[in-house]
C-alpha cells in the first residue's frame, strides 16, 4: 500500500485550547501531516485579476493542501467567505462554504429535507403577527410544541411551550427581539433522548444516544445531557447518510428523534464536536476525517496530473 503524501493541513478555528481543534491538530500529525491553526478572523481576503488570495498575520498563505472548517455560528458569514477563498485557490476543504452555509439556516435545512422527503417533526414559520399566531398553531396541533431560534446552538434558543397562550408569550417576546423562531411539534415519545451519527464519506462511523437530565428536554451535552454508545437501526442509519448528502456534507453531525414514525431529522450539523462521540463511541473520528481528506487530496492530484 502507497504511503500518503505529507499534507499541509489547516484547521479553521478560533481556539487552538478547544478539545475538537486539538483532536483534529493530533490526528493530523499522527497520520504524518504537517498541522496549523488558522484563525479565521484574523484573516484577509484579497480579491483582484491575478488570482484570490488570503493574508495570515501579514504574510499569503499558499502551501495548504486542505483545511477543516471549524466555524463557529455566531461568525458564519466571515468564516464562510474565508472558507470559499481558500476554495477559489484550489485548497479542498473537508466541509464546502456552501454547506456550511446551508445548515446554519435551520429553516433552510428543514426545506431541503423535507424537499428529499426526509422525515422531521413538522414545523411552522411565519412572518409572525398576533393576528396569525392561533393559524400557526393549527398548523402543528395542540401543545406543547417546541419554539427554536433560527440563530441558536448546542440548545441555547430552544423552549418547550406547555400551553398555546404559554407559547404565544414565548414568541411575543422572541418578536419583542427581532429574532426569527421556528414552531416544531413536541415528540413526547422521545422522552428527553436524541440521537447523534456522525457521517463520513457516506457511512456512520460513530453514534450516540443522549439523555436529557432529569427535568430538561434538551438533550444537548451542553445542558447536562449524558451520552452513550449506541447501535443504530437500519433505518436511522439510512436517515442520517441521506440527511448529510441531501446538505451536500461528506463531514456532518446528523440529530435525530426516535418517533412512533421513525427517526425524525432535528439537525444536520456541519462542525459537529468530537468530545461527546469520541469518549461515547472511543471511535477516533478525527482520524478519519483525515484520512477522508488524504483520499480525495490524492483523487483531486490524479485528475490534474490526467487532466
Amino acid at each position: 500500500m502507497t504511503k500518503p503524501r505529507k499534507l499541509n493541513i489547516a484547521v479553521l478555528s478560533r481556539d487552538p485550547t478547544l478539545y475538537s481543534t486539538r483532536r483534529l491538530v493530533q490526528a493530523i500529525e499522527e497520520r504524518g501531516h504537517h498541522a496549523r491553526i488558522i484563525d479565521h478572523l484574523k484573516c484577509d481576503i484579497v480579491i483582484e485579476d491575478s488570482g484570490p488570495s488570503v493574508i495570515y498575520h501579514g504574510v499569503e498563505v499558499t502551501d495548504l493542501d486542505a483545511i477543516i472548517p471549524r466555524i463557529g455560528a455566531s461568525v458564519t458569514f466571515y468564516g464562510t467567505a474565508v472558507v470559499r477563498q481558500f476554495e477559489m485557490m484550489g485548497v479542498f476543504s473537508a466541509v464546502s462554504s456552501i454547506s456550511i452555509t446551508r445548515t446554519r439556516d435551520k429553516l433552510r435545512s428543514l426545506q431541503i429535507l423535507s424537499r428529499h422527503n426526509l422525515k422531521m417533526p413538522k414545523t411552522a414559520f411565519t412572518n409572525y403577527s398576533r393576528k396569525k399566531n392561533s393559524t400557526l398553531f393549527k398548523h402543528i396541533g395542540q401543545a406543547p410544541v417546541v419554539i427554536k431560534l433560527l440563530e441558536g446552538t448546542q440548545g441555547l434558543g430552544v423552549v418547550l411551550a406547555e400551553t398555546d397562550n404559554a407559547a404565544q408569550s414565548v414568541i411575543e417576546a422572541f418578536e419583542g427581539l427581532k429574532a426569527r423562531v421556528i414552531i416544531q411539534e413536541f415528540i413526547k415519545e422521545a422522552s428527553g433522548t436524541d440521537l447523534r451519527a456522525i457521517v463520513i464519506d457516506g457511512e456512520v462511523v460513530g453514534a450516540m444516544k443522549r439523555q436529557a437530565q432529569k427535568g430538561e428536554f434538551r438533550s444537548n451535552l451542553h445542558r447536562g445531557g449524558k451520552a452513550e454508545v449506541v447501535k443504530l437501526k437500519r433505518a436511522e442509519k439510512a436517515a442520517a447518510i441521506k440527511a448529510a448528502r441531501t446538505m451536500g456534507l461528506a463531514v456532518a453531525g446528523i440529530d435525530m428523534l426516535p418517533s412512533k414514525r421513525g427517526p425524525l431529522i432535528l439537525e444536520v450539523n456541519s462542525s459537529p464536536g468530537l468530545e461527546g462521540i469520541e469518549t461515547a463511541t472511543h471511535v477516533d473520528i478525527a482520524g478519519k476525517i483525515v484520512a477522508y481528506i488524504e483520499r480525495n487530496v490524492a483523487r483531486k492530484r490524479k485528475t490534474k496530473i490526467t487532466a
